[in-house]
């Protein structure tokens, strides 16, 4: 306890002295405390991921009572990821950001904010008491708001904040009412009595407080349909900041769930079936908008909800195993969540890091301006590839793993001969096999249209290489990713007390060999992939070699007996997919503005798509319409008429006079009444 007492003073002290510190000061202390978070909450939770239990309780106030600080294996976990995404945030955001040196005041409440988010996520995963959780939750939510609108004189950045902030306060909304519920039936705030309120109820009431908890941690994670801020948010914000948002902020949401799914007891099996639904409509919907998007970031934030689908899909088949006391199924569902839940926080990171390379750099996020960036920016684009790589699932990286062992518990799990478990499962895997598809087709576009070909924009400036300062970070990103991919069985065996919260009292030494197996051949295959790439690049290598000696003749391009401007005439990113933009019409909504191409090489020949999400047309757009139209007709009261407006007060004023002699009238003839 004295542990945690000493580092809120050291907070509490660094954030008022963080405004009255010099600009190159503010990031420089700020990363320095990041670290010291990262290194002192890491002491202290490293025991409970090896499967010691720690607790302390503060003793609180009269309204909140006890509050339980309770550290497991799954709290562990996250803040471990948390803070190593967290600490590359800030190392890459000390040089992103002195582009913006000069907005003194914007960046002392950028730092603040930065250090708020980081201990509210840390707070978040082992306070257990619902109301302080809920103040935690606050604190981040208004945290990461600042953190998006750091830009804020842009319309399109405020608007997107203030976006996040009411989708935010709806999730609080359906999580108060969840912890209210549960309050009301026990008498305690302790995460303790969400356990005892599921024993003491039948599982179809557990169900109904699961979804209200759902539901709110959905909105935070990006699960369709609540996924609707997540797109505008990311692009708006720093590229850092988008790094950590889908990197850890979303999997607080994630989190949530896995400590819902923990304490609720109720029907698994239903609710398995339920998450599986949820989740593989996410990663799909998610997938298939991404691949239409022109904007850099925005593809990388649809690519999010795709991963929060593909980890959902993970958590919905470990359901299932606890529902079906299948350990088997346990394991590899929840073990492959929680690998996703890491591996997603590390390439998704490194994508937000290289957009942000490629952001300041030519000053634009707009995909179709961009090619041959691969001359300019070598080392980001080595770093961008291996990230689109890993989320592809493609081996010897780590996204492979995760979704290999998920792929591995949905096959494992066919063996029932239920029909609709097999009617299930085989959804889920058309599915993933969907979501990795589409992902590979919408990568194949984005690195080819932004670092291969040739330029197809004049930019003002000649980009360049970012600098070390932001590209250690990515680095740093990049090891773990190949790391994963290539020792699986190490990083499985560290979520084997997480793990174990799901399996309760059954043995499953056996399931556990399988899985150690399983991870046997993932290590066989990356290895085995490693070797195929080493063999590429050496005869890459070879080949180079004989060439230099070589003469290099530089000649036109043969362009059918033409020549032409060959950087009209490569594949945009858009003709790149059209065949697919093509077979999705029917499903998604997209708007084309094009002028129709004349001659051989037309000047003014445009083809503009514009994607737009149909889901967040039907859920928010109509009726948000339809409110403003019912509003709309009572737009007569404010006429600007004095007069009116002295009407209205009067008004208001004899209604509220009135109340109690009515009440009096009304009392005074229900007694005459009964008299008769």
């Amino acid at each position: 306890m004295a542990y945690i007492q000493t580092y809120i003073a050291i907070l509490a002290v660094s954030l008022l002295a963080i405004p009255f510190l010099k600009v190159k000061w503010k990031g420089i202390i700020t990363l320095s405390l990041v670290v010291f978070s990262a290194i002192w909450s890491g002491y202290l939770v490293l025991p409970a991921l090896l499967g010691e239990k720690l607790e302390f309780v503060f003793q609180g106030s009269i309204v909140t009572g006890e509050i339980p600080i309770r550290i497991d294996a799954l709290s562990a976990w996250f803040i471990l990821l948390i803070n190593f995404t967290i600490i590359t945030g800030a190392l890459y955001g000390l040089y992103y950001m002195k582009a913006y040196r000069k907005q003194a005041s914007n960046l002392t409440l950028h730092c603040v904010a930065y250090l708020l988010a980081q201990t509210s996520l840390m707070a978040m995963c082992v306070i257990q008491n619902s109301l302080v959780f809920l103040f935690a939750w606050e604190i981040m939510t208004i945290s990461t708001f600042l953190l998006i609108i750091f830009e804020y004189y842009k319309q399109d950045t405020l608007k997107a904040g203030i976006n996040f902030l009411i989708q935010s306060h709806a999730a609080i909304l359906f999580l108060t009412l969840g912890f209210i519920w549960v309050y009301y039936q026990t008498g305690s705030y302790d995460f303790v009595a969400i356990s005892q309120f599921s024993i003491n109820f039948p599982p179809v009431t557990s169900l109904a407080l699961f979804f209200f908890f759902f539901i709110g941690f959905a909105v935070k994670a990006g699960f369709v349909p609540f996924h609707t801020w997540l797109p505008y948010a990311h692009p708006v914000a720093p590229s850092h900041i988008s790094g950590v948002m889908s990197g850890v902020i979303i999997k607080i949401g994630i989190f949530g769930i896995l400590r819902m799914l923990q304490l609720i007891q109720t029907d698994y099996v239903v609710l398995g079936y339920i998450i599986l639904v949820f989740s593989v409509i996410s990663g799909i919907y998610g997938v298939m908008l991404a691949i239409l998007q022109h904007d850099l970031k925005k593809l990388l934030a649809y690519h999010s909800i795709e991963n929060i689908g593909i980890i959902g899909i993970g958590i919905g088949l470990g359901t299932l195993g606890i529902g079906q006391q299948n350990t088997t199924l346990i394991l590899l569902g929840f073990g492959g969540a929680l690998l996703h839940v890491l591996n997603h926080s590390l390439f998704k990171s490194l994508l937000f890091y290289s957009a942000g390379n490629v952001y300041q750099a030519t000053h634009t996020l707009n995909i179709e301006h961009f090619g041959g960036l691969v001359k300019q920016m070598p080392q980001t684009t080595i770093l961008f590839l291996i990230a689109a790589l890993a989320i592809c699932g493609l081996p010897p990286f780590n996204g492979f793993v995760s979704e290999f062992l998920i792929y591995s518990g949905l096959f494992d799990g066919m063996a029932s001969k239920e029909m609709l478990n097999l009617v299930a499962l085989l959804f889920s895997v058309f599915g993933l096999v969907l979501i990795g598809g589409l992902a590979l087709l919408c990568f194949t576009k984005a690195f080819g249209a932004m670092f291969l070909g040739n330029p197809r924009h004049l930019f003002h400036t000649e980009p360049k290489e970012s600098n070390l300062g932001k590209l250690v970070p990515m680095y740093m990103a990049a090891t773990f990713i190949v790391v994963i991919g290539l020792f699986p069985q190490f990083f499985f065996s560290l979520i084997s007390e997480p793990l174990k919260l799901y399996t309760g009292k059954i043995n499953f030494t056996g399931e556990i060999t399988t899985a150690i197996s399983i991870t046997e051949t993932m290590q066989t295959i990356g290895f085995s992939a490693m070797g195929f790439i080493a063999l590429a690049l050496l005869i890459f290598l070879i080949r180079n070699r004989i060439i230099a000696q070589k003469s290099k003749p530089i000649l036109a391009t043969w362009s059918c007996g033409y020549v032409g401007e060959t950087e009209k005439m490569q594949y945009t990113a858009s003709s790149f997919i059209r065949s697919y933009r093509k077979l999705a019409e029917p499903m998604l909504s997209i708007k084309k503005n094009k002028i129709e191409v004349e001659g051989i090489f037309p000047i003014t020949g445009r083809h503009e798509t514009h994607p737009y999400d149909k889901i967040e047309e039907w859920l928010i757009d109509k009726p948000w319409s339809l409110m403003k139209l019912f509003f709309g007709k009572f737009r007569f009261l404010q006429n600007g008429n004095p007069q009116f407006y002295v009407l209205y007060g009067v008004t208001f004023i004899a209604l509220i006079i009135s109340i109690p002699i009515i009440n009096e009238i009304i009392k005074k003839i229900i007694y005459f009444l009964n008299q008769i």
